[in-house]
């Protein structure tokens, strides 16, 4: 099947590794022109040196702190400058510390706000207008399976992430006059830094190793496996394309049939 997404223009945040890079990655292979950001700037190139080995592609890369509107704005500006436009975006973040609700202090729930919640409302602003000027365009939020369910141990993250989800419902319904898709990508279990990070954190709390914490949550997959970020990443790109251009206000869970919701 052909995407349809030759010479589209890809904003990727979060993209040195882990499930930004595989959908960068992803995108590029493609065709589309993709513009990467990351907070490491050695990280980012990296990430850039390694996708255009891969696929041969054209990719731009760019530190940024998507905390920060400002820098927001320049990586938007810089993409503009570098490709002509911006078609789509996969909004993506790292993850708040993992901890109990006592825990945390005021300033960790703002930096978690800021980081999950604020980050997505900002890059859509700064991308929006030029997706209208193009006459349309698509946004794929990535979000948890949090979302749907809680997550023990992962208090920031649960709270922080949902507001997310309900922005792209919202959203869908507002832009789709100016044919602007938005969804949300939900991912179950994938193997990446981050669940090592989660995983070795649970077991020290649980006092087991860390190969028990992580045969225990298997044990919770139908499909017996963690999922791998290239997986994750050939969902994101059916979803940001044109391909998926009856789909807006979605949520697609990938996550091997964890979550045991019907909705």
């Amino acid at each position: 099947m052909d995407l349809g997404l030759k010479n589209k223009v890809a904003m990727v945040s979060g993209a040195s590794k882990g499930l930004g890079f595989a959908v960068a990655k992803a995108l590029a292979a493609e065709g589309a022109l993709v513009s990467l950001s990351s907070r490491d700037t050695a990280s980012i190139q990296s990430a850039k040196a390694a996708i255009q080995s891969t696929t041969k592609s054209d990719v731009f890369a760019c530190t940024a702190d998507v905390r920060s509107a400002e820098a927001i704005e320049r990586w938007k500006d810089d993409t503009v400058r570098e490709f002509g436009g911006v078609d789509l975006l996969f909004s993506n973040t790292g993850g708040p510390p993992a901890g109990g609700f006592m825990n945390f202090d005021d300033k960790a729930w703002k930096d978690a706000i800021e980081l999950l919640f604020l980050s997505a409302v900002r890059i859509t602003k700064a991308v929006v207008p030029e997706m209208k000027q193009r006459g349309g365009g698509s946004v794929l939020y990535s979000t948890s399976s949090s979302v749907k369910e809680p997550i023990d141990n992962l208090t920031l993250s649960n709270v922080a992430r949902a507001p997310v989800a309900a922005l792209a419902k919202t959203l869908a319904r507002e832009f789709a006059k100016d044919g602007i898709r938005f969804n949300n990508l939900i991912p179950g279990r994938i193997q990446t830094d981050r669940l090592t990070e989660l995983d070795t954190a649970n077991a020290k709390k649980k006092q087991v190793t860390v190969e028990e914490q992580r045969n225990a949550m298997i044990a919770n997959i139908p499909l017996g496996r963690y999922g791998t970020a290239d997986e994750f990443a050939r969902a994101a790109v059916f979803l940001l394309s044109p391909a998926a251009s009856y789909i807006t206000g979605a949520s697609l869970q990938v996550d091997g049939g964890m979550l045991k919701g019907v909705y």
